[in-house]
């Protein structure tokens, strides 16, 4: 295995990693004082000064209020962003801290923060300063969990929140190769202690990466699965938009007027379409929120099995809730619907009848 050799992230790297946003009003940028977003600040500062026209730029820094340094490293980052030009503000996470999950919940937290200020700013995008090492422990934690192809996919490029365009410009950089930035620059950053604290996942993970590097599974080839996963999980969902168009003219009956799908057909489908278009009518229709993965994979097999007795005699009819939706199997037509509101008496739940 070759060591990667940090180098600096030159103006012009800087303008192809910038140049998908371009023509956006106005962008904020997340910086927390870390050597990543301080990296980012100043690589943003040096590539819209050499645009004759571009985005308005503006920093924005959430202080968690966890740390007795957070409001020192915020002023570092209004003092830097001023003499680079960018206007900046704090904003404070005030609302009382949960006893456990605090990383979650600051993340929820920031990125609300986030949203409010870009709507303000009159900005499009906010952009964070995530990193392919970074990406590398989002796929590794997911790994853990049992994600699938799409979890596995890990952080996109961009994303839509609260009706804001989330970026994360530099996702192909090593975290190394932004700290030789600042280095050469000549540029101080902050370091949260919590990156190194043993009771958080992610500083768990960088810790075991140091061996898993060993053996190849290192930062660049985590972030490579992530790229190839992604590239096959859109090439996937394409296929499900298909087969449920596919089923909507090929098995819809006129004198069904509930809808649904015929089931021989959903049958016929790849185990992969059959599981992302269960996935998106219980999505579509249900009202508890997103299903999870490992239910709805369970809630497959069982109708996979319904559907091959359904000819039989005396076949039972199916009928299963999960997620606020309703499924059921009757006569050869599959359906999802929204689930009748529980009974206050009763455990609620699968039924069967």
């Amino acid at each position: 295995m070759r060591d990667h050799q940090p180098q600096p992230v030159s103006l012009q790297q800087a303008r192809r990693l910038f140049a998908p946003w371009l023509d956006a009003p106005a962008i904020v940028l997340a910086v927390s004082g870390g050597p990543d977003s301080v990296a980012m600040m100043w690589l943003a500062a040096r590539w819209r000064r050499a645009l004759k026209r571009g985005p308005a730029l503006h920093v924005v820094t959430v202080d968690h209020r966890l740390r007795p340094a957070s409001a020192q490293e915020a002023r570092a980052v209004k003092k830097l962003a001023g003499e680079l030009g960018l206007p900046h503000r704090t904003l404070r996470w005030t609302d009382d801290k949960p006893s456990s999950g605090v990383p979650a919940a600051a993340r929820e937290a920031r990125y609300a923060l986030l949203a409010k200020a870009a709507r303000r700013a009159g900005a499009s995008h906010v952009f964070t300063a995530h990193t392919r090492d970074d990406q590398a422990e989002t796929v590794l934690m997911r790994l853990s969990r049992g994600s699938g192809i799409t979890g596995l996919c890990a952080m996109a490029p961009q994303t839509e929140r609260d009706g804001i365009m989330l970026a994360r410009p530099l996702l192909e950089i090593a975290k190394a190769d932004l700290i030789a930035t600042l280095d050469k620059a000549a540029i101080d950053f902050a370091v949260d202690p919590s990156n190194s604290d043993p009771r958080f996942t992610r500083p768990r993970l960088r810790r075991l990466m140091v061996e898993l590097a060993e053996e190849g599974c290192d930062a660049p080839n985590l972030a490579r699965l992530a790229q190839r996963l992604r590239r096959a999980d859109q090439a996937l969902q394409l296929m499900a938009e298909g087969a449920e168009r596919f089923l909507a003219l090929t098995g819809a009956d006129p004198r069904d007027r509930r809808g649904g799908w015929d089931a021989q057909g959903f049958a016929a489908l790849p185990a992969e379409i059959q599981l992302r278009l269960l996935l998106r009518w219980l999505d579509r229709v249900g009202i508890e929120g997103p299903a999870e993965l490992g239910k709805a994979e369970a809630l497959l097999a069982e109708l996979t099995e319904a559907i091959a007795a359904s000819g039989k005699p005396g076949a039972p009819r199916m009928r299963r809730t999960l997620a606020g939706a309703l499924v059921t199997l009757d006569r050869g037509r599959l359906r999802v619907e929204p689930a009748p509101p529980r009974r206050q008496s009763g455990r609620g739940g699968c039924t069967t009848s």
